[in-house]
């Protein structure tokens, strides 16, 4: 029989150990601490709980915890001395069927790996499925993850730790994130659609109005129609709309979705997830034969990445009235306008078409939008939602500062005019004082030389800004003192300098009933509540120009790269979004 909150919360501290006998390799002494920490309002109050032990215990212990796991297709294995909860792990990875080569090449790894770090390789070998991973896959992390630094290997490899732990305790408890399933197999088939030159090298691009773009429109309006939605339509500028009417079907909706296109090389999460997960709602409401009070809208937008044209958010855009009629003119890099691409997919191509998608306010209650974290901060905290409080605005400049080029060998030291050093000066700055503010961030992506050489001292500099932050204001007081910092270095070193503001985007604070219901719905399912701000512009962006908005983070797996092919997440942590977003559409039937 499955293991239940109530037997274990009713458990005697012995029994609690015995219950959760397996779940950490070979330590029950973390289950003997958790115990102290009943009663567990949900399975995912207990995973937490865990995590906050082993947190708590301090560098020797997960040292230990570590050292007490096995090596993947080592010693242990062959000898079959294995835990039967590693036995069936690695035996589920196909890591008991490995070729000869397969083997030695593991055994290889698994030495590399102890001599460099001095613990065993941990890898969560079920996946972020549950499923297994291939063996193909195993070796891949095992390779990439070898050239890690000691310190983040030593968390990659906790993070793992619990990744293996929640998959046993589902297992016990004979839990099954179906809707997690549900929307990692949606991201998974959808990924398969990829744009030609990419898709050959199993890369994932999806570039607006391509063959790839169009079917993925056209799965997603498949899909949609199967989950029950009572309308789903593609509209003018390829927005994939579907709609799920409430009890009365001239009653205000809500509004939620996020885009389908991805930058290039991307991963399978990014924009995606913000359509999927409020899709499998509409989903269980329909099976379940439930209106609610208020509509729910789910815009699967086109374009939010800006790859084939320069026309970011173009979708939500489009939604809000902000759609630049110049966009129809702009050529990609073959040449074809916008206009001719909207044709070529049976789209009208008219500004009148366009403009006929502004959407009335009045007529909403608001924009939600679940999305992937894209950085690093739920994953080191080992939590799986984060609550947005404001979306950074952010300023890019390009500039040049320009000196005097010379000969490296017979230019004095105090006779320079190097364009490189004041630039390379002011990025030390940057670093600096954007430090210095909390949530404000600054960056310099590009630094270049043109036509530099290695015995010459540079004459010029080419070089990018980026300044984000949570408020307007806290943004141009970092540009204010960057730019003044970057006169004065010139002056100092007899240098001229032109700056150019290429992008200026305002701050989105969440609105604070939104946040919120958000903060209820993550608290309802057991979860600490975390407040972060979000460094990467969304499409809740545009909608916080007309109505009320707020976000929902979920942790990205592989220190939550994001526009990358590592990014991931798992079926758990989605299953939980997914019941985040139930939860707040049933705060709003209440209330509405």
């Amino acid at each position: 029989m499955p293991l239940t909150l109530a037997q274990l919360n009713a458990a005697s501290q012995p029994e609690f150990v015995a219950l959760l006998d397996g779940t950490y390799e070979h330590s029950p002494w973390i289950a003997e601490r958790a115990w102290h920490r009943r009663p567990f309002a949900s399975l995912a109050a207990l995973k937490r709980a865990l995590v906050e032990v082993l947190r708590d215990a301090g560098r020797d212990a997960q040292l230990a915890l570590i050292r007490a796991h096995p090596e993947l297709a080592g010693k242990a294995m062959v000898a079959k001395t294995l835990t039967a909860e590693s036995t069936h792990e690695q035996g589920k990875a196909g890591l008991t069927d490995c070729t000869p080569d397969e083997f030695a090449k593991i055994q290889r790894l698994n030495a590399e790996y102890n001599a460099k770090f001095g613990w065993p390789f941990i890898l969560a070998v079920r996946g972020p499925r549950g499923t297994g991973l291939t063996r193909a896959e195993i070796i891949a992390t095992f390779e990439r993850r070898l050239a890690g630094h000691p310190d983040f290997e030593f968390a990659e490899c906790l993070r793992h730790v619990h990744r293996i732990a929640e998959i046993r305790l589902n297992d016990k408890f004979g839990v099954t994130p179906e809707l997690g399933n549900l929307v990692w197999d949606w991201a998974e088939e959808l990924a398969t659609e990829s744009d030609p030159g990419f898709k050959e090298h199993g890369q994932l691009t999806v570039t607006y109005l391509t063959d790839a773009h169009r079917a993925c429109a056209r799965r997603l309006q498949a899909w949609m129609k199967h989950a029950g939605f009572d309308e789903v339509s593609i509209d003018a500028v390829g927005n994939v709309v579907g709609v799920y009417h409430g009890r009365d079907a001239g009653a205000r909706r809500l509004l939620t979705g996020s885009h389908y296109d991805t930058v290039r090389n991307a991963g399978k999460y990014d924009g995606r997830l913000g359509i999927f997960v409020p899709m499998a709602c509409v989903r269980e409401l329909h099976r379940a034969g439930r209106r609610l009070p208020f509509g729910l809208e789910v815009v699967a937008f086109a374009e939010e990445e800006g790859q084939r044209y320069k026309a970011t958010f173009l979708g939500s855009g489009a939604l809000t009235g902000h759609f630049d009629p110049a966009w129809l003119d702009q050529a990609d890099a073959d040449g074809v306008t916008m206009r001719d691409a909207m044709r070529a997919a049976g789209l009208p191509g008219t500004m009148d078409a366009i403009a006929a998608l502004k959407r009335d306010p009045a007529r909403y209650l608001g924009f939600v939008e679940v999305h992937i974290e894209q950085g690093p901060v739920l994953n080191e905290l080992d939590l799986p939602l984060g609550v947005v409080t404001s979306i950074n605005g952010g300023r890019r400049f390009l500039g040049e500062v320009v000196g005097m080029a010379s000969h490296a060998g017979t230019t004095p030291m105090d006779r320079r005019r190097d364009a490189a050093v004041a630039v390379a000066q002011l990025a030390v700055y940057l670093e600096r004082r954007a430090a210095a503010v909390p949530d404000v961030v600054g960056t310099m992506g590009q630094l270049e030389v043109p036509a530099g050489s290695i015995n010459v001292v540079p004459g010029r500099c080419r070089f990018s800004l980026d300044i984000r932050a949570t408020t307007d204001a806290a943004r141009d007081a970092c540009v204010a003192d960057v730019t003044a910092e970057l006169e004065r270095i010139c002056r100092q070193r007899g240098l001229t300098c032109v700056l150019e503001e290429t992008m200026r985007a305002a701050a989105a604070p969440s609105d604070p009933v939104w946040q919120r219901r958000w903060e209820n719905a993550v608290a309802a399912l057991g979860l600490p509540v975390h407040r972060m701000p979000s460094g990467a512009g969304h499409d809740a962006m545009k909608l916080h120009e007309v109505m009320p908005q707020a976000m929902l983070f979920v942790r990205g797996l592989n220190a939550g790269i994001s526009h990358n092919p590592l990014e991931s997440s798992t079926n758990d942590d989605i299953e939980l979004a997914v019941r985040a977003f139930q939860h707040l559409l049933d705060q709003l039937a209440e209330t509405a």
